[in-house]
């Protein structure tokens, strides 16, 4: 019977060993000289305390079920715990990749149709069910906090909240422009066609978490909300957008029944960004930075999902490729996501 994930990966030993390291950093007098790196390192000591409680939580069991199987070799209910185990451990070899400040935390994720009009809006739509489905295969809860239909189908945008453990983790590097190519459902001709859509990826952090930001910064403006109608939409002015005006960051919401909700979600979604982008900032000091937001465009995008002449989805940072497509559609992102993690 064999349960226990070899490499690296499985290690509490090395974790404790970072642990111990970062202790050394953290017990210094002049931590807190520089606030921002001291929550930094405080932040990663505590997702790597996490990760050894975990894995520490599943050798325990380990020892207790080779124990149990050594004695009823036959029981069912020790076999469906082998089993349950097994995929446990297999999730638990890839929790060491999300050691980086907000990796933990759920997530913000926006979706955004290309240029191209209905074909793009469709694809655009195509994207939302596919992250839908992938938060629901990971356990995520997922809700809408804006949506902007197509003029004829699709959407043109959506910005979704998606909560769960490591929800940011696993979704951060999907940021950027996603291409399709298929044979047009809107072409009576049935030519093949190419549409582009982007998706922005930014963590849903808690307020632990201190942004500092000035009213005197902010333009904060209202308008009627818009979708299918329904209860779930309001008929006077809730809709609200704040601008972040010395960066520029403009975030909205409509999804909440006043515009009280509504400006509470778009400030948290704000201090969300905000931290984003100062991560980011930090990342490119270290020469680390991620690649930013292009164009929408040919030749800037990061996965390229094609359906016709043949099936194929390749991520062009990674090279990692996956033939069934209407898997992938359905929401199998995690061997791309994983690549990413890993590089």
């Amino acid at each position: 019977m064999t349960l226990k994930p070899s490499g690296g990966f499985f290690d509490p030993e090395k974790l404790q060993s970072e642990i111990n390291e970062l202790n050394k950093s953290i017990d210094v007098p002049n931590l807190w000289d520089n606030p921002d790196a001291a929550r930094n390192l405080m932040q990663k000591k505590s997702n790597l305390e996490k990760s050894l409680n975990e894995l520490l939580s599943l050798e325990s069991d380990y020892k207790n079920l080779v124990e149990l199987y050594e004695m009823e070799p036959n029981d069912t209910e020790i076999l469906k715990a082998i089993e349950q185990l097994g995929k446990k451990s297999h999730a638990a070899k890839f929790i060491t990749l999300f050691n980086k400040p907000a990796d933990n935390d759920g997530a913000f994720l926006f979706i955004q149709a290309g240029a191209g009009g209905t074909e793009a809006q469709d694809w655009a739509q195509m994207m939302s069910r596919m992250y839908q489905r992938w938060s629901e295969r990971h356990g995520f809860s997922i809700e809408v906090i804006e949506e902007h239909e197509g003029d004829t189908a699709g959407i043109k945008n959506v910005t979704y909240r998606i909560s769960g453990q490591r929800a940011y983790g696993w979704l951060k590097n999907e940021t950027g422009v996603h291409r399709l190519v298929r044979i047009s459902p809107f072409n009576a001709n049935g030519k093949r066609q190419t549409s582009f859509a982007s998706v922005d990826v930014w963590p849903d952090i808690d307020d632990n978490i201190e942004i500092e930001i000035n009213d005197k910064d902010l333009r904060i403006d209202t308008y009627r909300s818009q979708g299918a109608g329904g209860q779930s939409v309001n008929k006077t002015d809730s809709a609200v957008r704040i601008t972040h005006l010395p960066t520029n960051t403009v975030v909205t919401c409509q999804n909440e029944r006043s515009q009280i909700q509504n400006r509470a979600m778009a400030m948290k979604m704000l201090r969300s960004k905000l931290y984003e982008l100062e991560l980011q900032k930090r990342a490119a000091e270290e020469d680390a930075a991620k690649v930013g937001q292009k164009k929408i465009e040919w030749g800037s995008q990061i996965r390229n999902y094609v359906l016709y002449p043949y099936q194929l989805v390749k991520d062009v940072r990674t090279g990692v490729e996956k033939t069934d497509s209407d898997a992938v559609l359905d929401g199998d992102l995690d061997d791309f996501m994983l690549a990413m993690l890993s590089k």
